[in-house]
Parts: structure tokens; C-alpha cells; sequence
């Protein structure tokens, strides 16, 4: 704290508060930014607190009055650290709430309007954080639950984009050029490809360019040296095989030729590993530059495998055999704000470890990006096999919603000739379309992608990351780049973090107000009665129109002859009507009808009872929608399970025959226990389900029981009083949602005492 605000609390007979300014290192410029929320935290109580704020309200409209400029400046509240608006950033709104009345606007506001979602959020955790330290230190039923519910207010959900594609097809440069960072990821070599995960997103907490390097376990590896001698001393006469050679590179990036002289067991010495000790901790390593192109060459050498044209004497140690996932942030990326860009190698991994990622990864994946170039677009196995092999794992074991099929390098049609920069332009242009009209008709071949993902799903991108970067040939909208941040970008618009974090605290302020201000009436037996006849009925309710649902019905009618399009129709990852036909999203306690009746006793206790309602849906939602893929799963589970003591034994086979001998013991096998082992598979997959219906109805009973408890039955008198703050968040709900302000809810009899925040 400077000697500013230390002679100001002096001058004001305030001097027994300024050890608690210098705890909260407050100084001259921060003093102007204080709004009503952080002068009731510095200073509890309403005598000096009302004092400070008059003083502070005439302090500021003296500054205003002799110095307009150094004014303007002073009060602005927490500033963008973003400076320009350069690479489309969009700049952050400089303003905030003072103690002036609402009449008096400052400048700044008025040019720039409403506080940003970002202003908000940090607002409103800035008031539940208050809210936690005001609740009583208790261990009742109610201050355990709203400490729990405050504490878990924070979920912020990313969207998963994953970006598919062969060595040299472009992947990198397409995400560099998407997100405005041209030397991120590397790329350029052939030969070079990327051999781990590589996750993209913003890094929020700092200006740094970071990559978290999370490796495998030392038991994964060790079992996989195991696995790697054993294959190598195997196939000593396959030198050529695709799969001996990977074996060998493996070995070799890391231990350089010393692997073919020494055993397994020599491979843990701490010699390996001393530029990556974090791999013996068990820990990740955590690389920091202040530029993305010295952030790509410090984590390159753990996501890719060098150039086989290199001399081997001058490759340098690699790590990425031992590497799990990278994960690379970005520093205040809009795009990435919400959302995770996953370069995804192949098809899965040998490795378990990484394999388990892979398939949890493609799992999650809401978009997944299929990356091919151009010129053999329609043509290119390998694009069509990696949709064809993961389109279940995506579709109906996934959440995925879109796939976007992305032809690069489409600036490379059309150089032929002595032709005008519009005739290339447009011979592009129209190479493009033919292009795009030859990969929509092999989608329409693919029956079995089909069943998982209708034609709307489906949309094919020409892209050109270098002409979007250099702009000779094609004007920026030509490479089709724009269109794909507009995508990230609405995905990030459709991201709810603020909204429902706002709307969480105003359900628990709701809640919090009305057990400290509520009469004795208590209204709970119509919400008992509906929980009562859904229990009591076995899972089937009525809706408000008299609709008449059955869970039950509704989650055994999935296995059908055409599981896919049947568990499709049941599990949807696109629109809005949710599983089982709506029925989740269909249920109601009828809060918004009661709102409207003469109810006003319990008319915070009802906003509470609504935000619960649709916290239970959204949970529900969540907890379907990650078993879904366990149960679709669930039937490759079960076949691999009854598979692996035949594997197990066609392992241990050796010696002459041995393919034929493999071969011959699968075979039967799969005869002799095909019966039991899919009728099992059936079984295993219908038990999950009814195991589903009973957790579905269990929690929502439970649930939204607690939640009628808490809020009608519950003593008031050691709950503290936090109109000020339910106002503060209504404020920002109803600016976030564009609803009308709610004048039925009022929390203070007056400006005075709205601007008292109880300890």
C-alpha cells in the first residue's frame, strides 16, 4: 500500500482499517477500482463502511472535476492484458462497477457498454467466494451442502475437436493456420510424422507459450520393452516388415544401438532418463518459452520421430516413445477459449496407455477433423479407413455431432499455363467444387458411417493454409481457413462456463436469502407428491400436459435388430431433445407454474428448486451420455474378454507351424463358444442398461429430494443475509439470459442497507 491511501484512511478517521488495506495490497490506482462487493470485504462493518464510501464517491468526482484524463484512466477496473487487437482479438470491455449511483455512468461504460462475460464471471466468483467465508462454521445438513455446492459451481466442459490425417497431409500446418500461430506445431519433412497426441488449447493463466509433457508409467514401459525384445528376437528374418522396423526405431531414438547388446532388464538405469527425470517421478514436465516457434523446438523432440534420411549419428536423443500426451497452450487464444484442438496419430496405439487415451479422446470428440490432400481426396484409403474403423467409436460409443472432411493444399491445382491470377483462381475455385463433389459421393458409399452419421453431419472444406498466409493467389475466404475459425469460434460462443456458473450461485443465493428471510408457511407437499408417483410408478410420470412417459420402455428399447441406427435414435449426440427421446429434459416439478401463482413466501425457495431441477437434468444428461459409450462398448468388451484365453494361448505357441497353428486355435475357439459368448455379450449390454434405468431414477429421486428438503425445511436462523449479493448476480443472470428483471424478488428495503454485506 503507498502513503496515498494511508493518508487518505487517516484523513478520513479510518486509520484502524488500513493494516487490512496492506493486506490486500491496495494503492492508489486500486483504490478507485474498488466496487461495493470489495469495500464490504475490506471494511464488514456498516458505520465505517457507508463512511469510506461517501468519502471515496466525493474523492472521485473531485479527481473528475480537476483532472478528467487521469480520472478516465484510474477507474477502470481489471484491464484486458491483451493491448491490441491485432490477429482478430477481440479486446476486452476496461470498466466496472463503483460506488457511484447508476445515474452517474463513467465515461468509459458508456462508450463500451456491458461488462464482458469474462468481468462477469470473475465478478460473480468474487461473490460466492465472499458467500463461503460469511457462511456460519457449522456442520449442519444445509451450510455442508451450500459450502459443497459452491465449492463445485466451477465445470468447465471443453469441446473436443480431433484432427485426423496421414504423415505429410498437412495437419499441422492447418492447425497453425486456423488458430493465428504459424509456428506452433511443427512441420515440413515427409518422413518426419508426429508419433504421439498432441492437445491445443489457450493458455488462460499467463502469457507463456507452455507444453505439459505427460509421460507413460514406468511400468508400461518396462512391460513394453519386454513385448518389444521378444517381438524382435521372433522375427529376426522380417527385417523388412513395417512392424519390426517400428520396434527397432523405437529402441534406437532412445538408447541409440546400445539396445542390440544389452538385455531388457539394463534399459531403467537412471543414464537414460536424466534430461527427463519427471519419467522416473511419475511426473509431467512442464516446458515454457515466450514464443511459439521456441516452444515447437524445445517439445519436438517427444512428439516426433526424425527424418530415416538423417545420419543416425547426428539424431539426438528422442523421448517420445515414453511420452503419453502433449498437451500445448496457447497464451488468451479466443479460439482455443473453450475449446481443444487433438492431433491424433493413426488409428490407436500398441502401447495400452496411450491406446486407453486414444480411444477416450476419439470418444469425446463433439467434431472430428478427417484431413487429406486434395489431390487424392476421394481416392486416399487410408482418410476413408480411419472414418470407416472409428466412425462407432465417434458415433454411437462417442458424442461426436460433425465431421468435417478437409482436402488441403488446393492452392496447388491450377498451375498450368501462362494464365491471369483470376483465371487461376478461378480454375481453383472450380477444382475445388469438382473436388468436394467427388468426396460427398464416396461418403454416400459408406453404408456402415451412415447408420452412426446422417449426410447433414458430413461437410467437405478445400483449404489452403499457405495461400491464407501469403494471399498471392487466393483472397483469404478462397482457403476456406475463415470458415473453420468461424466454426471454433461458435463453438466457443455456444459455450455456457459463465452462464452456468451465474445461474448455479443465483439458485444457491436463491436458496441461501430464502432460508434467512422466509415466514413459516411451508408448500412442499406438490413437489413430495410428484416424487412420490414417479418412485411409486416405477419410473413413469406425466408431464404437465398429461403426457404419459416411461423410462423404462424408453431404455429397453434400444437392442433391436438395428442396433445402430436404433441406439442412435436412443443416444442422440446431435439436437436438442436429449436421450430417450426427451424424456430426461421432459421432466418438471412445475416451478414456473407455481411462480406465476400467489407463492411469494416461497418464491426464492421455487428459483432455487428450478436452478436444481436443471442442474439434476444436466447431470443426468452428463452421466448418459459417458455411459452410453460404456454400454455400446460393452459388447466388444465382452467379446474380448471370452477372446483372451484363445489369445492368450496362440501366444505361447512356437516352432514350426506357428501361423497355422494360430490360426487353426482361434478358429475354434470362436466355434465352439460363439453361442454362449454373444448370447453373454447380449446379456451384459441389457444389464448395463437396466442398470442405467435404476441409477437414472435413484438419483433423480434422491436429488431433487434433497433439494425440496434443503429449501422448505430447513431453520433459518444461522443462515447470514445475502440480498446485496443475490441482487449483484440476478443483475448479471438476467443481462446474460436477456430476461426481464424479476421485480417480484426483492432483496433490501433500501440502498443503505443493500450496501451492508453481514460477516
Amino acid at each position: 500500500m503507498d502513503d496515498f491511501v494511508c493518508n487518505k484512511l487517516t484523513e478520513w478517521n479510518l486509520s484502524e482499517w488500513i493494516q487490512t488495506f496492506k493486506d490486500h495490497k491496495v494503492d492508489k490506482e486500486s483504490l478507485y477500482c474498488l466496487e461495493d462487493h470489495h469495500i464490504a470485504a475490506l471494511i464488514p462493518m456498516v458505520g465505517p463502511q457507508s463512511k469510506f464510501k461517501k468519502r471515496l464517491k466525493l474523492l472521485k468526482e473531485k479527481q473528475n472535476t480537476t483532472d478528467p484524463e487521469t480520472s478516465e484512466s484510474s477507474v477502470e477496473v481489471r484491464p484486458s492484458t491483451s493491448k491490441t487487437n491485432d490477429k482478430g482479438k477481440r479486446k476486452l470491455d476496461l470498466q466496472g462497477e463503483s460506488s457511484q449511483s447508476p445515474a452517474r455512468k463513467r465515461p468509459r461504460e458508456d462508450i463500451q457498454g456491458t461488462k464482458t462475460e469474462e468481468e462477469i464471471l470473475s465478478d460473480v466468483k468474487y461473490i460466492m467466494r465472499y458467500v463461503h467465508q460469511k457462511l456460519p462454521h457449522q456442520d449442519d445438513k444445509l451450510n455442508k451442502f451450500l459450502k459443497n455446492s459452491i465449492k463445485h459451481l466451477e465445470t468447465d466442459k471443453r469441446e473436443v475437436v480431433g484432427v485426423f490425417g496421414k504423415t505429410g497431409a498437412g495437419k499441422s500446418s492447418l492447425i497453425n493456420a486456423v488458430i493465428g500461430e504459424q509456428d506452433l506445431l511443427p512441420s515440413g519433412s515427409i518422413s518426419a510424422c508426429t508419433s504421439v497426441m498432441i492437445k491445443v488449447e489457450a493458455n488462460m493463466r499467463n502469457p507463456k507459450y507452455e507444453a505439459e509433457i505427460e509421460f507413460i508409467t514406468k511400468e508400461e514401459w518396462k512391460e513394453e520393452l519386454w513385448t518389444l525384445f521378444n517381438f524382435l528376437g521372433d522375427n529376426e528374418d522380417q527385417e523388412k516388415d513395417e512392424d519390426y522396423q517400428d520396434s527397432v526405431e523405437k529402441l534406437s531414438v532412445l538408447y541409440g544401438e546400445e539396445w542390440r547388446n544389452k538385455s531388457p532388464e539394463n534399459f531403467m538405469d537412471k543414464k537414460y532418463f536424466r534430461e527427463i527425470p519427471e519419467f522416473l517421478l511419475s511426473k509431467s514436465k512442464i516446458l515454457t518459452s515466450d514464443t511459439a516457434k521456441e516452444l515447437s523446438a524445445k517439445f519436438v523432440k517427444y512428439t516426433r520421430s526424425e527424418s530415416k534420411e538423417e545420419d543416425a549419428k547426428d539424431v539426438k536423443r528422442l523421448y517420445w516413445p515414453l511420452v503419453k500426451c502433449v498437451t500445448v497452450r496457447v497464451p488468451k487464444n479466443r479460439l482455443l477459449q473453450h475449446v481443444t484442438l487433438v492431433d491424433l496419430p493413426g488409428n490407436g496405439d500398441r502401447n495400452k496407455s496411450r491406446d486407453r487415451m486414444w480411444k477416450k479422446v476419439v470418444g469425446s470428440c463433439s467434431t472430428v477433423w478427417i484431413v487429406t490432400e486434395i489431390n487424392r481426396a476421394a481416392s486416399e484409403k487410408e482418410s476413408w479407413e480411419i472414418l470407416e474403423e472409428s466412425c462407432s467409436l465417434m458415433g454411437n460409443g462417442g458424442e461426436c455431432q460433425q465431421i468435417h472432411f478437409i482436402c488441403t493444399k488446393s492452392d496447388s491445382l491450377g498451375r498450368s499455363g501462362n494464365q491471369s491470377a483470376a483465371g487461376v483462381r478461378a480454375q481453383i475455385l472450380k477444382q475445388n467444387e469438382q473436388a468436394k463433389k467427388k468426396v460427398r459421393a464416396e461418403f454416400s458409399k459408406l453404408k456402415d458411417v451412415k447408420k452412426q452419421f446422417s449426410e447433414e453431419c458430413f461437410k467437405v472444406f478445400t483449404v489452403s493454409s499457405k495461400e491464407f498466409m501469403r494471399k498471392k493467389r487466393l483472397d483469404p475466404d478462397d482457403t476456406e481457413i475463415p470458415r473453420l475459425q468461424e466454426f471454433l469460434q461458435d463453438l466457443n460462443n455456444s459455450h455456457s462456463e459463465t452462464l452456468n456458473y451465474v445461474s448455479g450461485a443465483r439458485g444457491i443465493l436463491s436458496l441461501i436469502q430464502g432460508a434467512s428471510s422466509r415466514g413459516a408457511t411451508k408448500k412442499g407437499g406438490a413437489f413430495h407428491m410428484i416424487l412420490k408417483c414417479l418412485v411409486q410408478n416405477g419410473g413413469i410420470h406425466k408431464t404437465k400436459k398429461g403426457k404419459l412417459i416411461n423410462i423404462n420402455m424408453k431404455l429397453t428399447s434400444c437392442l433391436t435388430d438395428s442396433i445402430d441406427e436404433e441406439f442412435k435414435k436412443t443416444f442422440p449426440n446431435e439436437g436438442n431433445s436429449g436421450p430417450f427421446n426427451g424424456v430426461i429434459n421432459a421432466f418438471s416439478l412445475g416451478t414456473e407454474k407455481l411462480m406465476k401463482k400467489e407463492c411469494e413466501n416461497v418464491k426464492l425457495q421455487l428459483t432455487f428448486l428450478k436452478t436444481e431441477e436443471e442442474k439434476m437434468k444436466t447431470n443426468l444428461n452428463k452421466l448418459i451420455r459417458e455411459r452410453k459409450k460404456t454400454i455400446y462398448s460393452s459388447l466388444t468388451t465382452t467379446i474380448e474378454e471370452k477372446m483372451k484365453p484363445c489369445y492368450d494361448r496362440a501366444k505361447e505357441i512356437r516352432g514350426e507351424g506357428t501361423l497355422k497353428n494360430m490360426r487353426e486355435t482361434i478358429e475354434m475357439h470362436v466355434h465352439g463358444s460363439k453361442n454362449d459368448m454373444f448370447a453373454q455379450a447380449k446379456d451384459a449390454m441389457m444389464k448395463q442398461l437396466r442398470d442405467l434405468m435404476l441409477e437414472i431414477l435413484e438419483k433423480q429421486c434422491n436429488m431433487m429430494q434433497k433439494s425440496i428438503e434443503l429449501s422448505l425445511k430447513t431453520d433459518g436462523v444461522s443462515i447470514p443475509d445475502v440480498s446485496v449479493e443475490l441482487e449483484m448476480v440476478k443483475k448479471y443472470y438476467n443481462e446474460l439470459t436477456g430476461s426481464p428483471d424479476d421485480d417480484a424478488i426483492l432483496c433490501s428495503d433500501s440502498p443503505g442497507q443493500a450496501a451492508a454485506l453481514r460477516p
